[in-house]
């Protein structure tokens, strides 16, 4: 003690992200109650400068000599790590009024009312500065907290989380909590933007609209001078680190769709860090080596960056693929001056792991690597090796054993994906008529990457409407060509087009419809429901029927009810001659649906995949193929979230092994359609054709026995092409047209196969 009330103390960082740049410092529980202060209390701090701050407990580890404090707090004190700086309790006084300054964009559109709402309960003095980030002490002003976040984000875009503004005059002078009743107002100089380019934002929407979210993997859309104006965070030493080129990191509270992954990494990379003698008390150690896994283009890297930036520790990062293209002893030096440049902490991120040391051939270059991760993670506590990767599988299975951690990130849900999207289009004109909602309804498999490039393609298409003097704002049909022109990598090729379909789409098969909500939509929409009931959900189903009644379409209907991701499983994609290949494809795939889970997985004609075992004569692939099926169906390793329907017209030459409960535990018969299942079928495709009164399409459908699904479909399309033969300026089609479209076009269900397979129905009911 000093004097009395007050105490010199070491300034510290803090590292907590949660008290970043809200005005709030830390103290051991022992140093509150020597001063006589509770949690909550303001506290003046003097170095080269006063200010006053918030008061916390830190945690019971933190030393009784430091006061802990962010980089913004120590700036206004005008101290470093080390320094000393006094201590003393004051007593608050509400604020009458605060001028604020900082950038022209942020003047011009927050009002002072939000802005009030952002500084709530923060104390402020003359010449400090002070973040926008509000400050949160309790349930009470929760809502009041989470309105201004809205609205700056609704104004500002993420760049409000690291503006930083400064108080030109505060009434009184020191020590003055903005208040309720505190006038806030922006410095008059500020206020003058008449002279700036541009126009406006677009006025807010609708809170079901915009989602008050943001991810890391969006280029932002504003100058960075403008929404990058914090400092490195200091290493531990007290330097600060040289600013390098790079993607700026994005505060952990605001990623979108990958939360608790990026959470999951911050325990591990804080703990390894900055709690090192928790370690020591429990009598434990741990190497903070992580392989962050998950689709390409989920953001991997940025939560990484991210979560370092959060722990405050730089990240050096090199790219796998590109060390790999490199001869061998430039991609050693590049490899050996990474790991050279790391610093305490530092984090070593390598991008494309399965690139450097693949799994397939040991090459020399991932051996290096592999050395070099093991001497640097049991060598220096205060470096972290984190590695990303879309195929764990492909990664050496010796740089695999040094990575002791693994962190999913997770192909983004509807919800994500709606972040995201809020997130992307956040400094677009976006339209009333756009409902976010329905566009991430839409995108079942994009990732992170693929909705930033669907945005900038409707961005692209509402420009070039723009030159033409249209609308300037985001149009639905800007989004509607768009999804057309960009398809989900995550996916690709393997894919279902939906088109919107749902299961009202398919007229009558009540029963069938039923049956296919409880198998497949169940299992996908409601997974808590079983697991509260205590039973496994379905694993799959086996659609059996002619071709052409509908197996394919009600596939999509279903697909497109329950808004899962696809995957469309062709069978001469999946074999191939070369022993042991074909085994791993089926594995890569069940990996791939796993990882987009929840997925609905289509096998189209079974038959050819996955025939009766024992008597094929093609070396044996297609034995292998089954019994790799077997073993992911219902194998060691669980499938949840994942439904996979089979469709073929030949069950019986599928090996029984498929269909036993575990596996295809259900099999339905999609019959061909009866006559009023004919006439919704010729309305339906019949709905833009312009027939004549005399055509009565519930009497042709009475004719058309043995007509299958497609076989009308295709009627439909043969009567208007007959109009058109008799004349290219036909504006209706008549009876005479359909008559003459039936000689045409006969039905091509065989009456021998369809009594087969009603028998082979009714067998199974029996």
């Amino acid at each position: 003690m000093t004097d009395s009330g007050s105490l010199t103390l070491t300034a510290a960082r803090a590292g907590a992200a949660l008290d970043a740049r809200r005005g709030i410092v830390r103290l051991h529980a022992e140093v509150l109650t020597a001063l006589g202060l509770r949690p909550g209390d303001a506290v003046s701090i003097t170095g080269r400068r006063s200010t006053a701050a918030i008061v916390l407990t830190a945690d019971r580890y933190a030393s009784r000599r430091a006061l802990y404090a962010d980089d913004l707090t120590l700036g206004n004190v005008g101290a470093r790590d080390g320094d000393p700086v006094r201590l003393a309790p004051i007593d608050l006084e509400a604020a009458d009024r605060v001028v604020l300054s900082g950038p022209a964009s942020a003047a011009a559109v927050v009002d002072p009312d939000t802005l009030r709402l952002a500084l709530l309960s923060k104390v402020v003095g003359e010449g400090d500065d002070v973040s926008l980030l509000p400050i949160e002490l309790g349930d009470a002003r929760r809502d009041t907290v989470a309105a201004a976040r809205r609205t700056l984000n609704n104004t500002l875009g993420m760049g409000w989380t690291t503006m930083v503004l400064n108080v030109v005059e505060s009434s009184p002078a020191r020590g003055a909590m903005i208040t309720a009743d505190t006038r806030v107002e922006w410095e008059s100089a500020a206020s003058g933007l008449a002279d700036l380019p541009g126009e406006p934002l677009p006025p807010a929407r609708d809170a079901e609209s915009r989602m008050p979210r943001s991810y890391p993997a969006a280029t932002a859309s504003r100058p960075r001078a403008e929404t990058r104006t914090d400092a490195p965070a200091p290493l531990r030493d007290g330097r600060r680190p040289e600013p390098r080129p790079g993607i700026a990191p994005i505060p952990l509270d605001e990623l979108s769709g990958a939360r608790i992954p990026a959470e999951e990494l911050k325990e591990l990379l804080d703990l390894g860090f900055n709690h090192r003698e928790v370690l020591t008390v429990v009598g434990t150690d741990m190497a903070l080596g992580v392989l962050v896994s998950g689709p390409a283009g989920a953001g991997k890297a940025t939560v990484v960056r991210s979560v370092a930036d959060a722990v405050g520790a730089r990240v050096s990062e090199v790219s796998g693929s590109d060390l790999a293209a490199l001869e061998a002893n430039a991609a050693a030096d590049r490899l050996r001056a990474a790991f050279a440049d790391l610093d305490d902490p530092g984090v070593l991120l390598v991008t494309g792991v399965e690139h450097l040391a693949p799994a397939a051939r040991r090459t020399p270059l991932g051996t290096m690597f592999s050395r070099l991760v093991g001497d640097v993670l049991d060598d220096a506590s205060e470096h972290a090796v984190v590695c990303t990767t879309a195929r764990v599988e492909d990664v050496d299975t010796a740089v695999r054993s040094r990575l002791e951690h693994e962190v999913v990130v997770p192909m983004p849900d509807t919800d994500a994906r709606r972040e995201l999207l809020a997130y992307f289009t956040r400094g677009m004109r976006v339209a009333e008529a756009v409902r976010l909602e329905a566009v991430a309804q839409r995108t079942p498999g994009y990732v992170a990457a693929d909705l930033a490039v669907m945005v900038r393609e409707a961005g692209v298409r509402a420009a070039l409407r723009a030159k033409d003097g249209g609308a300037t704002a985001l149009q639905p049909e800007d989004f509607d060509g768009a999804l057309e022109s960009v398809r989900p990598t995550s996916l690709a090729g393997d894919s279902v087009e939906l088109g919107g379909l749902t299961l009202d789409d398919v007229g009558g098969m009540e029963e069938l419809k039923q049956t296919l909500t409880e198998t497949v939509l169940w299992p996908l929409t409601y997974p808590d429901a079983f697991t509260r009931l205590g039973i496994e959900a379905p694993r799959g189903i086996l659609l059996y029927g002619p071709p052409g009644c509908g197996k394919t379409y009600i596939v999509r209907a279903v697909a497109g009810e329950g808004h899962a991701n696809v995957l469309s499983v062709k069978g001469s994609e999946l074999l191939n001659k070369w022993v042991g290949e074909s085994e791993k494809n089926v594995r890569e795939l069940f990996r791939r649906a796993r990882q987009a889970s929840p997925t609905l997985m289509f096998f189209d004609e079974l038959d050819a995949l996955a025939p009766v075992r024992g008597g094929g004569t093609d070396g044996g692939t297609a034995d292998r193929v089954v019994a790799a099926l077997l073993t992911e169906l219902d194998g060691a390793e669980a499938l949840r979230d994942v439904v996979v329907v089979g469709a073929t017209n030949r069950p019986d030459m599928i090996d029984p092994a498929l269909l036993r409960p575990g596996r295809l535990e259900r099999l339905v018969y999609v019959p061909p359609p009866d006559a009023s299942g004919r006439a919704d079928i010729l309305r339906a495709n019949a709905k833009n054709v312009p027939f004549a009164p005399d055509v009565d399409l519930d009497a042709i459908a009475d004719e058309l026995w043995l007509y299958s699904a497609a076989d009308c479909a295709a009627l439909v399309r043969e009567a208007a092409l007959t109009a058109m033969r008799e004349s290219l300026e036909a504006t209706v089609v008549t009876a005479a047209h359909v008559e003459r479209a039936i000689e045409r076009v006969r039905p091509s269900l065989d009456p021998k196969q369809l009594e087969y397979l009603e028998n082979y129905a009714n067998d199974r009911e029996s």
